[in-house]
């Protein structure tokens, strides 16, 4: 009779890891940015169908990396639970802590489950608040853990250098402009320390923007908005203003 091969749970809870951790790097990376009047997601993604970021509810929205599939059956999950809880209690009562410890449960189950792979995603959870002490940010990495950001976070890619290179940069107060050229800049360094040019047709950004009037406060920046914040480099604030007068009256958003 043949001994079975023996492999200790401590190797293979780090072999899964691995797994899951190579196929997150392989992925363009996202940034998230608190700024005067909210939350900016920067994603590297040529795609305009397979979106990156999107509204999850009135004051949440999610990013993610990683294999597609696999991280819009979580957006879809978020969404439903989102929804069923704020009709069964009320639309406060879903948060984004609330929703962060959904992610983690199911993140969590999988890694440790031997019947199947890791997930190969790494997700962010942000919620704008009534002001910028009041917002919360979320990192879940593929083992279901909870990681409490503030200010800036990246994942996916070499997430590594790009948080260390917004650390570094960042700053509370900025506006939407200096929230963007930050991002762009840092998602525009690659491994060997150089740069390369990032077009609005290469990006995906939607904001989380706390002075909208409606419930909902995620919306797409998209087309000449999103040109004109990128041509303002330093001088934002006029840039803003003008973004502002061609906004459309409702966000676009996912099911």
């Amino acid at each position: 009779m043949t001994t079975p091969f023996y492999v200790s749970p401590q190797q293979a809870m780090a072999d899964r890891a691995e797994y899951a951790r190579k196929g997150i790097a392989r992925g363009r990376s996202v940034v998230v940015l608190q700024y005067a009047d909210g939350i900016v997601f920067v994603a590297e993604n040529p795609s305009r169908a397979l979106h990156k970021v999107s509204e999850i509810y009135d004051r949440i929205a999610f990013a993610a990396v990683g294999k597609y599939n696999e991280f819009e059956n979580l957006r879809i999950g978020g969404v439903r639970y989102a929804d069923l809880r704020g009709y069964t209690y009320d639309r406060e009562d879903v948060t984004a802590r609330g929703l962060a410890n959904v992610y983690a449960q199911t993140l969590g189950t999988i890694f440790s489950s031997a019947a199947e792979k890791p997930y190969e995603v790494e997700l962010i959870v942000a919620e704008v608040g009534e002001g910028p002490e009041d917002d919360q940010i979320y990192r879940l990495p593929h083992d279901g853990s909870i990681v409490d950001e503030h200010g800036s976070v990246a994942v996916g890619g070499n997430a590594d250098q790009i948080s260390s290179y917004l650390d570094q940069r960042h700053r509370d107060g900025i506006t939407l402009a200096e929230a963007l050229k930050l991002a762009v800049d840092s998602l525009s360094r690659d491994n060997n320390g150089g740069e390369r040019s990032l077009t609005a047709e290469q990006l995906e950004v939607a904001v989380l923007d706390r002075t909208r009037p409606q419930k909902r406060k995620f919306k797409r920046v998209l087309g000449g908005q999103l040109s004109r914040l990128l041509e303002s480099g330093e001088g934002g604030a006029d840039a803003e203003a003008s973004a502002e007068s061609s906004e459309e009256s409702s966000p676009e958003s996912e099911d």
